[in-house]
Parts: structure tokens; sequence; C-alpha cells
């Protein structure tokens, strides 16, 4: 497959597909004991390597057979400096790290023998408890945190940022501002709690426009992700320039509360072709959903049923 060749996935003429939850596909399905949730210390040696291939590989292969566009993320989501430094890394190990994801999907998708465009994105996610704002850094404390990840995908040259699971304004705009200093572009994608709301409590339509209303907070797009469609469908408004601006979506495979789920001692990976009709319907809202793909408790089969729905 090839590179994206500057240009970002909600601009191509091809609908993308993104991959699924990968740590819960790791924990539930293939018995992996992930320290606090961190699959990147799999890319440190060949058999974390090797399941690393057999999740994202059939995201290839089902992105070739339906000619579709897709965005490889990062398997870094904890590889930022306090997460990094409670395993016991360095900031300049998380650095490396970063960079290394970046060449790992980039060399994946260059063996892949397709010609569609593949995109790998640099996934990172919030300082804390991506289930629970806590205590809310400033932009500038933000900025400076998330700065350190940001340049190491951006040195190891991911094509964009994609900031997954934010749960508040400040921290998001932070993140888009460390990566307009890295001259990297940025997607926003925020969680939402069973009511619509992140889990600061602010409205999503609110937090969209507050980004927005200011140039340099801005990200490239935003997405959704870690929520089932019930929980926020209905805050959605069909044809309002805020939710066009939601170009792609991350649902949970389960319609369990986010407390659920951090308690759950067995995956619920719902009903794949349930979900899939739920984007179909979410298709009609979102006029301009470009991003397709699972968070938590989802796989590779509820990718198809999304792709196949949204055909």
């Amino acid at each position: 497959m090839t590179s994206a060749n500057g240009s970002l996935p909600h601009l191509i003429d091809q609908t993308c597909l993104t991959d699924a939850g990968l740590e819960t596909w790791l924990i539930f399905q293939k018995g992996i004991e992930l320290r606090e949730f961190a699959a990147f210390e799999l890319l440190q040696d060949p058999e974390g390597r090797s399941l690393l291939d057999a999740y994202f590989n059939p995201f290839l292969a089902m992105a070739a057979r339906q000619n579709k566009g897709l965005v490889l993320e990062t398997p870094t989501w904890r590889a930022s400096p306090d997460w990094g430094e409670t395993l016991g890394y360095t900031k300049k190990q998380i650095f490396d790290i970063n960079r290394e994801a970046v060449k790992y999907l980039d060399t994946l998708r260059r063996n892949f023998p397709h010609s569609g465009p593949v995109f790998v994105s640099g996934n990172l996610g919030p300082r804390g408890d991506g289930y629970d704002a806590g205590t809310i850094m400033s932009v500038a404390e933000a900025q400076d945190y998330h700065a350190l990840q940001v340049d190491g995908l951006t040195h190891g040259r991911s094509d964009l940022i994609s900031a997954l699971t934010m749960t508040n304004v400040p921290e998001a705009i932070g993140i888009v501002r460390a990566a307009g200093e890295a001259d990297i572009p940025c997607v926003v994608s925020f969680t939402l709690e069973t009511d619509g709301r992140l889990p600061s409590g602010q409205g999503l339509r609110d937090a969209i426009e507050e980004m927005d209303s200011n140039v340099a907070s801005r990200p490239a797009y935003y997405m959704i992700n870690c929520a089932h469609p019930d929980h926020f469908q209905h805050v959605l408004e069909a044809g309002a320039e805020w939710t066009d601006r939601i170009k792609g979506l991350r649902a949970n495979a389960s319609r369990m509360s986010h407390a659920e789920l951090d308690a759950a001692e067995e995956l619920d990976d719902g009903d794949p072709l349930e979900l899939g009709g739920l984007y179909r319907q979410l298709g009609t809202v979102l006029s301009d959903l470009r991003i397709i793909g699972g968070c938590c408790g989802t796989d590779h089969r509820h990718v198809e049923h999304m792709c196949a729905a949204m055909r």
C-alpha cells in the first residue's frame, strides 16, 4: 500500500477504514497482560511485534478488498511521559518508542501488496485516565506535557497526529498547539459519557465550537471514540456546522458506561451486525463521515460490518 503523499484522510476520494480496540483485543482475545494498558511495550521484541502484525495486517487486507483508504494508529496511546515513568521508561526512551512505532507501521504498509492510500497516524491519549477528566491542565501545561510525544511521532514521520479519548478541551487545545509547533496536522477525538457529554461535563457542541473559535486550536477534523452510538446520537444535529466537523467515528461495541467497562472482567463485544447498522444511521446525521473504525471491545468483525453497512 502507498503512503499518504501529504494528503489527509478526510480529503481523499475514498472512505477510510481505521482499526479497532487493540488493547481489548490483546487482553481479552489473546490473553496478553498489558501493563497500564500500554500496547507499545509489544514493539520491543519479535513475539510482541508478531502479535501486532496479526492485529494490523487484517485491516490492511480489508482495506484492499473493499477499495478503501486506511488509517493505521500507532500503538502509543499510553506512550507519554507520565505513563512511561510509571512503567520505568525515561523521557528519551519514550521519544524513541514513539518514533519507532511510526516506522513499524510504515514498514507494514510499504510491504503490503496494494496501491490504496494508507495513513500512519501518531496516536496519543490523555495524560490521565481516559474515562475521567481528573485534574484539568491549563492549555500551556498540556502543550508542554504532550510536546515530547508529538515530537517523537513527528520525527518518525507520521502523516498526522490523532489525540484519542480526549476528556476535556484545554488538554485537546494544548495537543493541537504542540502539533502546530511541530508542523504536523492534528485530529482530536473526544470520548463521551452515556449522556453524550465529555467526562469534564462539557457538551460536545460547546467543546467543538470552543476549539474552533481560535484558529490556533482548530484541528484538521474531529472524531468520537470510546462511546457507544446510543450514548451520543441524540446530541448530534444534522446539518449543523459543528456536526459537519466530525469526520471520524470509533465507537465501543458495548453499551456499558465507562465505569462499568473499567470494572468488567469479561469482554462485552456487543453485536457486530447491529453496530454496523448503527453506523449507517449515524451516517445520515454525520454528513461527511469519512473515517470509520472501532474502539473498546471491537475487532476486525465489527469493522467489516461497519464497512458493509456504510457501502
